[in-house]
């Protein structure tokens, strides 16, 4: 019996898109010292790998690989590992530019198409371009744009995309696991997300589930040594789940029980009704407190709100120090040009946590 009462409260939650709260189940998980070696070990890398095909909605022609590092460093290992000619950059914020920083800093050409952060990225205008660039080999599109909390619409574009057989990446860092992703039907290539995301593990590795036929066209055509995605492939299919460098093997226990609780939970599906419902009683109850949302609320994902400051006068240092020492930690804003301050609710939390809050917001005093 795991005795979780050796794990001590959190001193606040982190109302954050990732790293977020997580439970004591999988705060636990990191008691345990685990040799990089060990077969025991391997295997659990081998039952992450196996079930995240199964949450993608993957057969056999897919695959999946664990990196080190952060989300980004699993956006660079496809983009170095897998882009050769050109490609189309979709951004409707920072992680979309952030993808433009990558293929610039790695030669990749590129087109950055950038849409105004209040919108969805238009498939109307994918099509267009698809249509009059032939040079075009790849399309890249950040699913969840956390930087306002926008959800593009990948269906549409994934389509589109497909029609032209391009090869398609999508960044699900912060919807893979909250939001259902088929990744075969909608004919992905190579989606990334993260171990700190919604399926509510910590910090310490990306992961990329991969066609298998497209993969392969990487064989020894990294940028990298370290973030060659097919080497680190082909490490984990001849070594049972063995990784190249040393691997975080503390993140990755954690996340294995994080998967448990997903299963335990009910799968994405109701995962997503949590995230949701949450989300929608915080932007009500914001509403009351005199904060408006900065992007239309049917463009809204499940997962991280963007809120306007309320009055000229407004600090956020001082909205953030006091919510903190009530036990939240919100995030500021990420846009140049307006005053905002963001808002998650995913992660190990309720929708009596986002009750607390609201109380404690409506008690603010500037």
């Amino acid at each position: 019996m795991k005795n979780y009462d050796l794990i001590a409260d959190n001193d606040y939650l982190l109302l954050t898109p990732g790293p977020l709260s997580t439970s004591k189940r999988v705060r636990f998980a990191m008691l345990k010292d685990l040799c990089t070696w060990d077969d025991d070990y391997n295997q659990i890398v081998q039952d992450i790998r196996n079930k995240l095909l199964d949450i993608g909605f993957v057969d056999d022609n897919y695959t999946s690989i664990l990196m080190q590092g952060s989300g980004t460093f699993g956006v660079e290992s496809v983009f170095g590992s897998v882009l050769h000619s050109k490609v189309l950059i979709l951004s409707n914020g920072a992680y979309g530019r952030r993808m433009a920083e990558i293929a610039k800093i790695l030669k990749i050409p590129y087109l950055l198409k950038e849409f105004d952060e209040r919108q969805v990225v238009s498939a109307e205008s994918v099509l267009e371009i698809l249509e009059k660039d032939k040079d075009i080999d790849s399309v890249c599109l950040v699913h969840c744009e956390t930087t306002t909390g926008i959800l593009n619409p990948l269906e549409e574009i994934a389509a589109i995309v497909k029609s032209f057989n391009k090869t398609l990446i999508v960044d699900g860092m912060s919807s893979f696991g909250g939001i259902e992703i088929d990744v075969q039907k909608l004919g992905i290539d190579f989606l990334i997300s993260s171990a700190n995301k919604c399926i509510q593990g910590v910090p310490g590795f990306s992961f990329v589930i991969a066609k298998k036929e497209e993969l392969e066209k990487a064989k020894s055509k990294a940028r990298s040594l370290s973030l060659d995605l097919y080497d680190q492939w082909r490490c984990m299919e001849n070594g049972n789940g063995k990784w190249r460098f040393t691997s975080p093997t503390h993140s990755v226990r954690a996340f294995y029980e994080a998967l448990g609780e997903l299963e335990d939970e009910g799968g994405v599906v109701k995962r997503f009704k949590r995230y949701s419902s949450m989300q929608k009683h915080l932007v009500k109850g914001m509403k009351k407190n005199g904060y408006e949302c900065y992007i239309d609320e049917r463009l809204h994902s499940p997962i991280i709100t963007t809120f306007l400051y309320p009055s000229i006068g407004f600090i956020f240092k001082d909205f953030y120090v006091f919510l903190k020492s009530k036990g939240f930690v919100i995030y500021p804003g990420k846009l140049s040009g307006v005053d905002t301050f963001r808002i998650g609710n995913i992660g190990a939390i309720e929708l009596k946590d986002i009750e607390s809050l609201l109380k404690t917001i409506a008690s603010f005093r500037q």
